[in-house]
């Protein structure tokens, strides 16, 4: 257990786990806990401070998650943030109303009081909000820090309980002072100091895990990926030889991916790699089907039947290793009493059932894809494993708006391998955080030749984010999409149009389905 840790109670905010990483930037451990643990085991934890998270709830809303009110006398500090400012700020005796103009986006924050919280900030600074409610009065043992145009009460304290509150969210990138407001509050008010590092969680994950797992034999599943890469190096660290890796085919695949995975693993780690051709059962399983949470159910079915034709064969196999990442388990919604909104379903959170048998083990759980990154560069492994884009694990099956047939997912390969190539050589891939091809269920009339044409059309993504939480398009030279465009449409059978897809997330995804 690190020496300081803070702890966050998660009220459901989509933004919850950004503020763990937050405070890990800051080299502090932090650890995600249910909204209602009680005071007695956040001081079994010796927690250096709390944190509440937002979350879409309303607390003047009967039946809304609530903390444990006994946590206000551990004697730490606790800082609320948007829907855990208005809980605590209930609890401590001030009134919650709803706003009369809800506040969501950027909005100005004027600071009054720059001591503590505010140390070191400008008078004024950029924050982003996002709350219908807030509070309405303050108690008389309350102090104001902060205020905005249409809140009042943008940021409070408590005179005596250590309380801070903030009605903006200091985590999300679009508060550009956030990691001032975090480094005060961590270092200046729960007196951290800040020795927590990335190779402790590599030290302590070996060494749970090998706990976990005795003399048993682990499966991973390994899908090339960076995730999976790096569960399969962290596991192979801690158990070397009771690893057995399982690579399915699905048929939905990048071009020569499955035999890129199967030279670089059997190369590189120099274990037990099986694989499993099973695209043709997933391709005829996903005949006729455009619904893509449908789409997802069908994947992790014939993902499980395929894991189970394989995992039948290793006798002595009790646990199945997984490359799942906090944000897979954030958006697939409400799990283990997080009242999160459900986004879409991941075939690889929770979608194991009890009959294969397997304890489940997640080590990368908690951490961002970035934070998975810096884990696989502590481990040493190559960096086009490290730095290589995310690929969804149901595959191109969520870029094919639409019906899935074996024309259309050629028409993706070929496109997808284009945009990745030319990305490559423009010296834009690192830069980039992930870029994809979709294709569109429509047609569009177009000149080929001196004919009419009514092909397909591929949207291009690429985004830029430091989390995968948020992201913002990537602003990718004309030059080049020009040069993406033409190489499409005169190499690609079937497409006549190629378009950019500029929107950020949220609102939108990134993946289109």
């Amino acid at each position: 257990m690190p020496r300081e840790m803070i702890a966050i109670l998660d009220f459901g905010s989509q933004y919850g786990q950004l503020i763990a990483r937050r405070v890990r930037e800051h080299n502090v451990y932090s650890r995600i806990c249910r909204a209602d643990i009680t005071a007695d085991e956040l001081s079994k934890l010796s927690v250096r401070g709390v944190i509440l998270s937002g979350g879409p709830a309303s607390v003047i809303v009967e039946g809304a998650p609530r903390c444990d009110e006994k946590i206000f006398e551990l004697g730490v500090p606790i800082l609320g943030i948007c829907y855990g400012m208005q809980l605590g700020c209930q609890i401590l005796g001030a009134e919650i109303i709803a706003a009369e103009k809800r506040e969501y986006g950027r909005t100005k924050l004027e600071i009054i009081d720059k001591g503590n919280l505010f140390a070191n900030m400008p008078d004024s600074t950029t924050v982003w909000a996002s709350h219908g409610d807030q509070v309405g009065q303050l108690a008389s043992d309350f102090v104001k820090l902060a205020t905005t145009a249409t809140c009042p009460f943008a940021a409070v304290k408590h005179k005596e309980k250590k309380f801070f509150g903030v009605q903006f969210h200091p985590e999300v990138a679009h508060t550009p002072k956030g990691p001032v407001v975090f480094r005060n509050f961590l270092y200046d008010i729960c007196g951290c100091s800040g020795d927590w590092k990335m190779s402790d969680f590599v030290s302590q994950t070996v060494e749970e895990v090998r706990r976990q797992v005795g003399s048993a034999t682990v499966i991973c599943g390994l899908s090339g990926g960076v995730d999976s890469s790096v569960v399969a190096s962290l596991i192979h660290k801690a158990i070397g030889d009771q690893l057995v890796c399982i690579f399915v085919d699905n048929g939905l695949l990048r071009r020569n991916e499955a035999e890129n995975v199967v030279s670089t693993f059997r190369d590189h780690f120099h274990i037990d790699l099986r694989v499993v051709d099973w695209s043709e059962q997933f391709l005829t399983a996903l005949a006729g089907v455009t619904d893509p949470q449908q789409k997802r159910r069908i994947i992790g079915f014939e993902f499980i039947e395929a894991f189970k034709s394989e995992a039948s064969k290793i006798t002595d196999a009790k646990f199945l290793a997984q490359g799942t990442l906090y944000p897979d388990v954030i958006e697939s919604g409400a799990k283990d009493g997080n009242p999160a909104a459900n986004i879409k379903i991941h075939h690889n959170v929770g979608g194991l059932p009890a009959e294969l048998g397997f304890e489940l083990i997640e080590p990368l759980r908690d951490l961002f894809k970035d934070e998975v990154r810096v884990v696989g560069e502590y481990l040493g492994l190559p960096e086009d494993i490290v730095w290589r884009h995310p690929f969804p694990g149901p595959g191109l099956a969520v870029r094919i708006i639409g019906e899935i047939t074996p024309d259309r997912l050629e028409i993706l390969q070929a496109a997808d391998e284009i945009v990745i190539d030319e990305i490559k050589s423009a010296g834009l891939y690192r830069k980039i955080s992930q870029a994809l091809a979709v294709l569109l269920p429509v047609g569009t009339v177009g000149v080929m030749g001196d004919e009419r044409s009514y092909e397909n059309v591929i949207a291009v993504r690429a985004v830029e984010t430091p989390d995968f939480m948020t992201a913002d398009f990537s602003q990718i030279p004309y030059e080049v999409l020009g040069t993406i465009s033409s190489r499409i449409i005169n190499e690609v059978r079937g497409v006549n149009r190629v378009v950019y897809d500029i929107s950020s997330k949220p609102p939108a995804t990134i993946e289109w389905e």
